[in-house]
């Protein structure tokens, strides 16, 4: 417990925590809205067969994902540009112990931050579709609330994700790098790749799999929404145990 609470205190006494949490939330929303802006003035007859309002709310989240990855490669990043790292691993010498706290603590921040980026980006895209005269999504229709909980966690996860690449790269740049590359790069280009490798990127990519659980409408092509969030958790594991086992045999 005081492991935690040292962590908790270290990354809330962060100016940057708070603002990459901000910045979260409102490139969240204010994307997802401008995603979703491109279908005003379409008559409901012209949507898609698959048109998925839910989904469309969270368009945002190509972006704030890169943000929330960013928040957990910070509290292990920054430590390591301060050399703040040695003051940590001398008060708890169980370097496991110490990465399960940081990422136990960053979960817990990120869970915040992507349950308000997960409502918001929800209501402010609702609200522009029915006013536009389109077909919208409630909280409770079947399926919704298992969405925005998917979403939700899928932010967690990638959050997760970000505390294991701070820790492999130690460096926020490279963490970046890393984070835009299996975030943006990977997802746009692989799935292009001719025959079964652009099948298997299409579906099976940890970021594109996971993005199925926050979806209402099956699509073809894609995963389930519980076995996409599999994916994406089995990811965040590996990486994490592949983290823990760099912070074990490198040196401080």
């Amino acid at each position: 417990m005081n492991i935690l609470r040292s962590e908790w205190t270290k990354l809330r006494s962060v100016r940057g925590t708070w603002l990459t949490a901000l910045c979260t939330v409102l490139a969240g929303a204010a994307l997802s809205v401008l995603g979703a802006s491109d279908l005003l003035g379409t008559p409901p007859s012209g949507l898609p067969a698959d048109w998925d309002p839910t989904a469309t709310s969270l368009k945002g989240f190509l972006f704030a994902q890169l943000l929330v990855g960013m928040l957990g490669a910070l509290a292990v990043t920054t430590e390591y540009a301060t050399g703040m790292i040695g003051t940590s691993l001398a008060v708890v010498p169980s370097r496991t112990r110490l990465l399960l706290a940081k990422t136990a603590v960053v979960a817990a921040v990120a869970l915040g931050t992507a349950l308000v980026t997960t409502l918001v980006s929800f209501t402010a895209v609702q609200l522009m579709l029915k006013g536009a005269g389109l077909p919208v999504a409630s909280p409770g229709d079947p399926g919704v609330p298992r969405a925005l909980a998917g979403g939700t966690l899928y932010l967690v996860l990638v959050a997760v994700i970000g505390v294991a690449v701070g820790v492999l790269t130690r460096s926020t740049t490279g963490s970046l790098a890393v984070l835009v590359g299996a975030a943006l790069l990977v997802p746009a280009i692989a799935p292009g790749l001719p025959g079964a490798a652009g099948d298997w990127f299409g579906r099976y990519w940890p970021v594109t799999a996971g993005q199925a659980a926050y979806t209402v409408v099956h699509t073809d092509g894609a995963l389930a929404p519980g076995a996409g969030l599999a994916v994406l958790a089995l990811t965040a594991a590996a990486v994490g145990v592949a983290g823990n086992a760099a912070l074990r045999v490198r040196d401080v």
